[in-house]
């Protein structure tokens, strides 16, 4: 009778591991490739932020290519699989209405030049935003760590 009960325990204490285990959110794997986009495209960004101070038409096609490969690595995270964080991390750095790089451009574009101390307390912000983003994927599990 005890073998019994405690057979049915057993079984009740894994069931419910593993179902902890699928309530988890599960992550991605590292991938070089994003981490390498990520911090290309901070440095990027940052350094377009440095030419806020002059007319943000004189920068159309510089603020266009930054803006399209941040939504290429956004594109690209988004179709990893198991990279909700990551994808969630991309929306809020980009979010228009947020205060992040999405809110940063609409203010240029609005306002047609930015002065040097909003532009340099919003380069901390944006910075950590990619930051995160990176240390993110840098701590992911890499695949030479995965033990069979």
């Amino acid at each position: 009778m005890k073998n019994k009960h405690l057979y049915y325990a057993l079984v009740i204490l894994l069931t419910s591991l593993y179902s902890c285990k699928l309530l988890l959110p599960s992550v991605s794997n590292y991938d070089s490739y994003s981490y390498a986009q990520t911090t290309s495209v901070k440095v990027d960004a940052l350094a377009l932020m440095d030419m806020a101070t002059e007319d943000y038409q004189s920068h159309q096609k510089d603020i266009q290519t930054v803006q399209t490969n941040i939504q290429k690595i956004y594109e690209y995270e988004k179709h990893r699989p198991k990279n909700d964080f990551t994808t969630k991390q991309w929306q809020i750095l980009t979010d228009t209405t947020g205060n992040l790089w999405g809110s940063f451009i609409i203010k240029w574009r609005t306002e047609s030049k930015l002065n040097k101390v909003y532009i340099s307390e919003k380069k901390k912000q944006i910075g950590t935003a990619f930051d995160q983003i990176a240390e993110l994927e840098s701590k992911k599990i890499k695949p030479a760590d995965i033990k069979n």
